[in-house]
């Protein structure tokens, strides 16, 4: 993607670059040209900021969020669409261009339909009711007396068959209609209009598959306009140089180490090291190349062995406590006739993203053009801004799409670099980075431990519940770029840091009185650490409910009860209970006390469940697995998965999504820990950080989806994350009788449980 032009006459039209597909016949200079006159300038109260309407009839949306690859895009087009009563096809969505839509929080917490797309289908639904109105007026008769089919507006009792399409009423012009916005920008924004969206009776398109993914043919065929084909005239390429013990600052740089490479700069301020080459090839091997001498510091990590025997020993930052109102725990554990406790361990992860980061930055003349491939374009520009003290409007961020990214991942940082190479050299700079950089450097999901208690009666029945995580915080290192201390470049250039201390506790519906705590540990570096610790998919999620999770099976055989009629004894949410009952009845569950060991050939087999609540979400996951008896090797053979996210928009792109989450937290459950030692991240390939193989994939995963239309849609893209670990840590028990505490399940942690 060759881009011969200015800044200016680039933004001119460079919406038509965030769309992943344009519509048939719509070349990029028409779409550029109309987009102008379609749109009343960018407030988030204007009608024209959600919704146009071309010249052909053709529909776009405009949001802040953005699709990173799970087909969001295509659940958004279709509530537009059935609002608008249009063909799906004839909608184009634009994503995440800070000039041309509002700040809706980019992707986060699977917001993008909860939120972003209630926001699209109530403007969707006020275009709609703007257009009945001036069609009404045009033909002199009553809004209902007015049809809509495929965009076009009839009179239903006219038999000359007066008719006029939106093209015509409004094609090429802006809605000067305002609506009710709630002073909320990110992902709190609502907006809402006079109009009534549509009641679930009357979906034509809503509920129903079928509507291809537009980026996947592009991806498939590299056609697709990707954030490491971005180039700019007069484009340098970077490379960021990172110490080889964390927390060590350069002190001296041999510039002359590197003068046998053409055109090569060296940047280097305050802690902030990197350099330019006209060429990429040259700025990786200046990179390799450059003399640097680096400050003197203790080996500042424990050994790898230690790490949770530091976090139970760590001071607690701080401790968010949540006592529900089923009764006293504290007295339930007073007058326990038994009291049951175990603990669970969960290691750093990386993003390990398919490709590691890349961003673009052009910050001349006071201004600033950023190219990101994160997921918070938004953030991203307050973050720049706040950096080179500048004005938010004069700081331009477009999102493309990149290798990936579910949380924070190396993306922010990339571009923050690139931004800062790019206003010490006076040109626009690339930085791409390279695949130990990506999973050495990256933030981390961070390192937990979490111990569960019960308080049982004399009769066998639980009567208290007590739930303590301790471990690194989600939020040390912000979930977005947001202000300069929030990214390695920042922190390195000596911004005050303010972590955020928070890990958190299970999301749940038991019926039992509890006292859940969570305790955050500062972090083993206090700034540019590889082991610092953010959002990763579900943050906190996974590791959180493999302990919770885990604790219900061994409280269930502890009172000699069915691991599913455990659940349903005490789970008081009638959605949680009906998606246990789902996956039970869908799995063919046998009911049984304790481990079944069943040997087959050489392999043994076992069921597990385990149930969690994600925001408006509930999911229940069964896993089956085989466990061969020899190599110790774990196969999750099938999962069956009943998921309630309220009503269901795309059932086709609901499944594809839930069977990627699922495969990427088997990865997670299987093989992913961030290896260390005492001086640094040694995990930094796919070799030392292994993930899920072809061979390792499941054979079958079924899903249920249990469609609530009249439930309001709570996202689809984390829920899954958390009963996964638990189900599987759960099966292979039933299937060996060896209690895994520790992810992830390893054969050489199976071996060494083996009874």
């Amino acid at each position: 993607m060759t881009m011969p032009m200015n800044r200016r006459e680039f933004l001119a039209g460079a919406g038509a670059l965030t769309i992943a597909v344009l519509l048939p016949g719509v070349t990029r200079e028409a779409y550029a040209a109309g987009v102008q006159d379609s749109r009343l300038g960018l407030k988030p109260d204007q009608l024209s900021s959600y919704i146009s309407i071309n010249q052909d009839g053709s529909v776009i949306g405009w949001t802040g969020k953005v699709d990173m690859s799970q087909g969001t895009e295509i659940g958004w087009l279709k509530m537009i669409a059935e609002e608008l009563d249009i063909a799906p096809e004839r909608v184009s969505i634009v994503q995440g261009h800070t000039e041309q839509t509002v700040d809706q929080g980019g992707a986060s917490g699977s917001t993008g339909i909860w939120f972003g797309g209630i926001a699209l289908r109530n403007a969707a639904a006020e275009a709609r009711l703007v257009l009945l109105e001036m069609a009404a007026a045009k033909f002199g008769v009553s809004i209902d007396q007015l049809t809509v089919n495929h965009g076009v507006i009839g009179v239903n009792s006219d038999a000359g068959g007066k008719k006029v399409s939106y093209g015509e009423l409004i094609g090429g012009k802006h809605f000067d209609v305002q609506l009710v916005w709630n002073k909320e920008y990110g992902n709190e924004l609502k907006v809402e209009g006079r109009a009534k969206v549509k009641s679930p009776s009357q979906y034509k398109i809503v509920g129903k598959s079928g509507v291809r993914r537009r980026d996947i043919a592009p991806k498939v065929f590299g056609t697709a306009e990707n954030m490491n084909d971005v180039k700019l005239p007069g484009m340098l390429h970077g490379r960021m140089i990172r110490p080889p013990v964390a927390g060590a600052v350069p002190v001296a740089v041999d510039e002359s180490s590197v003068k046998n490479i053409p055109g090569v700069k060296v940047v280097w301020q305050k802690d902030f090291i990197g350099l330019v080459a006209a060429k990429q090839w040259d700025a990786i091997r200046a990179a390799r190349q450059l003399k640097v001498t680096w400050s003197d510091v203790k080996p500042p990590f424990p050994e790898q062995k230690d790490i949770y025997n530091h976090i139970r020993a760590g001071k607690s930052m701080k401790r968010d406590e949540d006592v529900k109102a089923n009764g006293d725990a504290e007295a339930a554990f007073a007058g326990a006739a038994h009291v049951f406790e175990a603990s669970y361990e969960w290691p750093f992860q990386s993003h390990a993203s398919m490709a590691p980061a890349c961003g673009v930055a052009d910050m001349r003349d006071g201004e600033a053009t950023v190219w990101t491939g994160g997921q918070k374009p938004h953030f991203c520009r307050e973050g720049i801004a706040k950096m080179f003290n500048m004005p938010q409007d004069k700081v331009k961020v477009l999102f493309m799409t990149g290798p990936g990214s579910y949380g924070r991942n190396d993306s922010g940082d990339a571009t923050m670099d690139a931004a800062v190479l790019s206003k010490a050299v006076g040109k626009p700079v690339r930085v791409q980075g390279m695949r130990h950089d990506g999973t050495q450097w990256d933030p981390k999901a961070p390192a937990s431990v979490h111990v569960s208690r019960a308080a049982i009666d004399k009769d066998g029945k639980v009567i208290g519940w007590n739930f303590e995580s301790k471990g690194f915080s989600r939020r040390e290192f912000h979930r977005d770029e947001g202000s300069p201390e929030r990214t390695m470049a920042g922190q390195l250039m000596g911004w005050p840091l303010k972590p955020i201390w928070i890990l958190g506790v299970p999301a749940e519906s038991y019926s039992f009185a509890k006292r859940k705590t969570s305790d955050t540990i500062a972090p083993l570096v206090e700034r540019a650490s590889p082991l610092r610790t953010s959002h990763m998919r579900d943050p906190g999620g996974p590791q959180i409910h493999f302990a919770s999770e885990s604790f219900m099976d061994e409280l269930a055989l502890a009172t000699n009860m069915d691991a599913v009629d455990f659940r349903l004894k005490y789970l008081s949410n009638p959605r949680d209970i009906a998606v246990v009952k789902t996956a039970a009845e869908k799995a063919g569950w046998q009911p049984h006390v304790g481990a079944r060991k069943q040997l087959r050939g050489d392999v043994y087999v076992g069921q597990g469940i385990a149930y969690a609540v994600r925001g408006g979400t509930r999911v229940a996951v069964i896993a089956e697995v085989e466990v061969n008896k020899n190599t110790h090797r774990v196969w999750v053979k099938r999962y069956v998965v009943a998921h309630d996210c309220g009503l269901v928009i795309a059932p086709d792109l609901a499944r594809q999504a839930l069977e990627a989450q699922i495969l990427q937290t088997t990865s997670r459950a299987l093989f992913e820990e961030v290896k260390f030692n005492n001086k640094a991240v040694t995990s930094v390939d796919w070799q030392t950080y292994p993930i899920l193989d072809m061979k390792d994939a499941p054979e079958a995963i079924d899903i249920t989806l249990m469609d609530r239309p009249d439930i309001a849609p709570s996202g689809v893209g984390e829920g899954t994350c958390r009963p996964l670990p638990a189900a599987v840590a759960n099966a292979i028990f039933d299937a060996t009788g060896v209690r895994l505490r520790q992810a992830p399940f390893t054969p050489e942690r199976l071996k060494a449980g083996w009874v």
